[in-house]
């Protein structure tokens, strides 16, 4: 398929949201509720997610669940109130890992597909992600953000085109970017890897940087999260503060 008629079916291109996580920083409130229904501006988190994705006009989601997934599932259904479609891949009695979650719900992803965290808040153009991913002609994209370690611990190396070197375990000088949180992927980089096993999309990312197939595409708008007690608060005053603003 040729880069313009890929473009025209970006719209139905799925997102998996890694949604199987169990939480722990923000205990005692995730241990009823899973992180996606965790109240953010009166809301579930995964509300929030869905509605800037809907507004991208991506229309098809997978939740890739874990602990607590059926309560996600319950709460969120097939996605019509969303005017979306969304699946749901569960991980089982073993809590599969970022990676092995996409791993398994490659069947209903398809060939290329956003994959996106489940605490991230990423108020972007979806969709110039995918167009840089196409352009850069490699396998897989990675958005970063130049961080200079202000929010996290920077770790990524990146020359303004493609990923030099990816490792949160090991951080280096030269690492000035970070991981934004929303990636692009062929599935093709995911069918390497064991079925039914765990393990994590950083490692995955760590391989295709040593082999440069990881493309980078810069983003320039800061990111908001849940994942910590400080991220959660954050984020809540930021969207009430919008739904103040744009209350008449």
């Amino acid at each position: 398929m040729n880069p313009l008629a890929a473009q025209k079916q970006m719209a139905d291109w799925p997102v998996a949201i890694l949604a199987g996580g169990m939480a722990t920083r923000l205990r005692p409130i995730t241990e009823k509720i899973p992180k996606a229904l965790v109240a953010v501006a009166g809301e579930p988190f995964l509300a929030h997610q869905l509605r800037l994705l809907s507004g991208a006009g991506l229309r098809h989601v997978v939740v890739c669940a874990g602990h607590l997934g059926e309560m996600i599932e319950a709460e969120f259904g097939d996605g019509a109130t969303f005017e979306m479609r969304i699946d749901y891949s569960f991980d089982g009695p073993l809590l599969l890992g970022t990676g092995g979650a996409l791993r398994r719900a490659l069947p209903l992803l398809g060939e290329k597909f956003f994959v996106l965290y489940g605490d991230s808040y990423l108020p972007i153009d979806y969709r110039e992600a995918g167009r840089a991913f196409l352009a850069s002609e490699k396998p897989a994209l990675m958005t970063v953000f130049k961080n200079d370690g202000r929010w996290d611990t920077s770790n990524v190396w990146f020359d303004g085109k493609q990923i030099l070197r990816y490792d949160k375990r090991e951080p280096g000088p030269e690492m000035r970017y970070i991981d934004y949180g929303l990636g692009v992927l062929s599935a093709d980089v995911l069918n390497q890897w064991p079925d039914n096993e765990a393990f994590d999309l950083a490692d995955v990312y760590r391989r295709l940087a040593a082999k440069k197939e990881l493309a980078g595409y810069e983003v320039t708008q800061r990111f908001y999260e849940i994942g910590s007690p400080e991220g959660l608060v954050e984020l809540d005053a930021l969207l009430r503060q919008q739904t103040t603003f744009c209350t008449p």
